[in-house]
């Protein structure tokens, strides 16, 4: 149905762009003012739910710009983060691989190691499974990493904005480390603390997450003291692209 819509939209836009691109934006921001005129705080409201939308819309224009593949892989470098902190040997569990893209890049970087990706989602799993630069020492399994994991032992556990889509994210990271047995998990969580509208958004009721899925995006202290409840212990934290990026290890 998305699909659809979004060939209609593309109809429609090409008929939209004859009219000259400056009156086109005068209209579009004329109309955006008049929806956010009134009391400053339902203003705000409608003027956020706005930018939600944009920011959807947004993001459908990169992965297409991108051919499917999203462009902040390539302009945060955050794959690098990853593999700098693998080495030789290591067996690598990605829980929540999606498409695959860290994964792949992790195996290609590291052609010793050996990669499993686990995903839940069977259309995005197909298609990290199809990709034509997969390499040998990478396999991926379909299955809810909050209920079971592949079979074998992994030295390192890969989260890559997963925790957030989880409700028990204290319980599941206990029994992640029971099955997995790893040394080692690489961490990547979305920072509340990235821009001052986050929490003026929390103070107006409305949205503050990123990604409707979300049950918590972290501010400093919170992460920190769920890696404590979880007993694991932080050896490294960076706060870049608005994301917290750690290394954490069993207590």
């Amino acid at each position: 149905m998305k699909k659809f819509l979004l060939k209609i939209a593309d109809l429609y836009g090409y008929a939209w762009q004859i009219v000259p691109k400056r009156l086109r934006a005068l209209f579009i921001k004329g109309l955006m003012v008049l929806e956010t005129r009134g009391d400053p705080a339902e203003g705000l409201v409608r003027a956020f739910d706005l930018e939600d939308g944009l920011l959807r819309v947004i993001n459908e224009r990169a992965l297409a710009l991108g051919g499917g593949v999203h462009p902040k892989h390539r302009l945060t470098r955050y794959h690098d983060f990853f593999i700098d902190r693998l080495k030789d040997g290591d067996h690598v569990l990605d829980v929540g691989c999606s498409y695959g893209a860290v994964a792949r890049d992790v195996a290609k970087s590291h052609p010793s190691i050996s990669v499993v990706g686990i995903d839940l989602n069977a259309e995005n799993l197909e298609c990290a499974k199809n990709h034509p630069e997969n390499p040998p020492n990478l396999k991926f399994f379909l299955g809810d990493a909050t209920k079971n994991v592949p079979d074998g032992s992994f030295n390192v556990v890969i989260l890559s904005n997963v925790l957030e889509h989880i409700d028990d994210r204290s319980g599941f990271l206990i029994a992640l480390r029971q099955k997995t047995q790893c040394k080692k998990l690489l961490i990547r969580v979305p920072c509340f603390e990235r821009d001052w509208s986050l929490p003026l958004r929390r103070e107006l009721g409305v949205n503050y997450f990123s990604d409707s899925d979300h049950k918590i995006e972290y501010t400093r202290d919170e992460f920190e003291n769920e890696m404590r409840r979880s007993n694991l212990k932080i050896g490294e934290i960076l706060f870049q692209w608005g994301e917290i990026w750690a290394t954490v290890c069993p207590v």
